[in-house]
């Protein structure tokens, strides 16, 4: 079932980028579906996190996106290399988000392989949210994407993490937050292979 829009407008991005895990992310380019399970993520508290694109209420082109309602994909270029995918959420003007940082192919495996360019049984294949977003072909032309539409949404096929199954640990990339950056942000599924660095 593709998740509604009330989901996506949970205030509590903690939980709701906990709750994510096992959520299953699909894509469609040009008639190709391919889908992931996401099984990390990492949350981003708007104009309170110090790691927040919209931090202390900051405003650009890249970011407004961020103001609007919960339900919409922000697609960024990082390091000029790679696009990560974040889902905007919460209610309008609370510009919350949750990154996502690694999915277990799932469906279109072939696909993903040639965007790849190596075998779905290699965890680097969508490990890490540049490789999450080439595997699943995102790119900037994903960005402010109606996550309930045709071309990117989320669905939930009852996949189930207990508490002891998943981990929480500090976000990675952004020692530029000084104490944010030390908050248990980052959720990841334990064992599971395609986690970007699940030890640390």
């Amino acid at each position: 079932m593709k998740l509604p829009y009330s989901y996506y407008q949970n205030q509590d991005v903690v939980f709701l980028a906990k709750d994510l895990l096992g959520k299953v992310l699909f894509t469609e380019i040009e008639g190709n579906i391919t889908a992931g399970i996401i099984v990390e993520t990492e949350a981003y508290f708007g104009v309170m996190d110090k790691a927040s694109h919209a931090y202390g209420g900051r405003r650009t082109d890249r970011t407004e996106i961020l103001y609007n309602d919960g339900g919409l994909s922000y697609v960024y270029l990082c390091y000029g290399i790679h696009h990560l995918f974040n889902i905007v959420s919460s209610v309008k003007d609370e510009h919350h988000a949750v990154l996502v940082r690694a999915v277990e192919p799932l469906i279109g495996t072939e696909i993903m392989e040639l965007r790849r360019n190596m075998p779905v049984s290699k965890a680097a294949i969508s490990s890490g949210p540049g490789s999450a977003a080439k595997a699943l072909g995102i790119d900037r032309s994903f960005n402010t994407k109606d996550l309930t539409g045709e071309e990117i949404w989320i669905e939930d096929h009852n996949i189930r993490y207990t508490p002891d199954e998943i981990t929480a640990r500090p976000r990675i990339g952004v020692a530029y937050a000084q104490e944010d950056a030390f908050l248990p942000w980052r959720f990841f599924v334990k064992g599971n292979k395609y986690v970007s660095k699940p030890n640390k």
